[in-house]
């Protein structure tokens, strides 16, 4: 791939070793540009007919863009605002009630640990929370869902998810959500091969599109059976008929709206930006990128987090979070964006295949 040439799209690299993906990629200059025609057209033309003429069929445009990530029908897919509004679709159209088991992992972002909370103080579920590498013999016979990271926040560990998938057939066909906030564009990601039955994924991080953007996957044999919370104008049958309208066949029932037009015109610049270098050659070099760069942390005496095969690298830092938070705004000044994990005394790297060599030298020259 030409990683020079991925570089050059992203304007914050001029000046700034971005290293925080995780939190939200950079934005492509391709993306800026989109959302500011976007935002020309809608005020100069107003937003009526012409407005959504442009918006419905751009919405879909990204639906497809990213259900070939997923590897999977665009009619399986919905557009949300996120990871975690997805996988709230799934914990509260699920409808667990009491003595209904969650199992999950110890270490989860609270994208998916507020919609579990929820249900257990909302509706009487049992939430069992237990390490990320032990999920599959938690699962039970009292196990209603699993639902965990395909790529752990905190460490970068991957999530062994045919194991999972494994235990929760073994124990009566149990569905298995992924919050694949850092899956999506950072590693594997195809549905059918992960064996899953929902996958929830971000556009503002790994595939660097604006904040609000995101997709829910849901397994046809799943469709009729999860219930959808709130469904929109998208998601009826036939909006003009008001209450006389069956909802849609497909997953567009779980849309969250179509978001406005600049967001949607940047998402699907910022997908194509990255799909014309090659989706699977940016996912290869960030993931080795981070494998050396955790290596030199390793060398240069830090304690790395145990970590798989991903783009994130985390760290140990002496003096647990508020010393993290100081080393972070520290390295800021230098022009070095990283972020801390919160609770645990940890940074964290998001190394993309945008990033270089001197962005990595930096980093580790900057925590010398």
């Amino acid at each position: 791939m030409d990683a020079a040439r991925l570089r050059a799209a992203f304007p914050v690299l001029e000046r700034n070793a971005y290293l925080n993906a995780g939190t939200c990629g950079p934005l492509p200059a391709a993306a800026h540009d989109a959302a500011a025609e976007a935002w020309r057209f809608a005020a100069q033309e107003g937003r009526s007919t012409a407005f959504y003429q442009r918006l419905v069929p751009l919405a879909e445009q990204l639906r497809e863009r990213y259900a070939g990530l997923l590897g999977a029908p665009a009619g399986e897919v919905a557009l949300t605002g996120g990871t975690s509004d997805g996988c709230g679709h799934v914990v509260a159209g699920l409808e667990l009630g009491p003595g209904d088991e969650v199992v999950t992992a110890d270490d989860e972002h609270p994208g998916l640990t507020g919609p579990l909370i929820a249900a257990r103080e909302q509706r009487g579920a049992t939430i069992r929370a237990v390490p990320l590498a032990e999920i599959p013999s938690a699962i039970s016979e009292n196990t209603r869902l699993v639902a965990c990271s395909h790529v752990s926040w905190h460490s970068g560990a991957l999530a062994p998810v045919a194991d999972i998938v494994a235990a929760a057939r073994a124990h009566g066909n149990i569905p298995v959500l992924l919050d694949g906030a850092q899956g999506v564009g950072a590693v594997a990601t195809d549905v059918g091969a992960l064996g899953v039955d929902f996958y929830a994924g971000s556009g503002q991080k790994w595939l660097c599109g604006p904040v609000g953007c995101g997709m829910l996957w849901v397994a046809p044999d799943w469709n009729a059976r999860l219930a959808a919370p709130a469904p929109g104008y998208g998601g009826l049958a036939d909006p003009a008929a008001g209450l006389a309208s069956a909802l849609v066949d497909t997953a567009r029932r779980h849309d969250t709206g179509l978001g406005d037009l600049p967001a949607v015109a940047a998402a699907v610049a910022a997908y194509d930006v990255l799909a014309e270098t090659g989706l699977d050659a940016i996912r290869d070099r960030a993931v080795g990128q981070a494998a050396r760069l955790a290596a030199a942390l390793a060398d240069a005496g830090f304690d790395v987090v145990p970590r798989g095969d991903s783009p994130l690298v985390a760290w140990a830092v002496p003096g647990g979070d508020e010393a993290a938070v100081a080393t972070r705004d520290r390295l800021a000044e230098q022009g070095i964006t990283i972020r801390d994990l919160p609770g645990v005394g940890r940074l964290r790297a998001s190394v993309g295949a945008w990033n270089d060599e001197d962005d990595l030298e930096r980093l580790l020259t900057a925590l010398s």
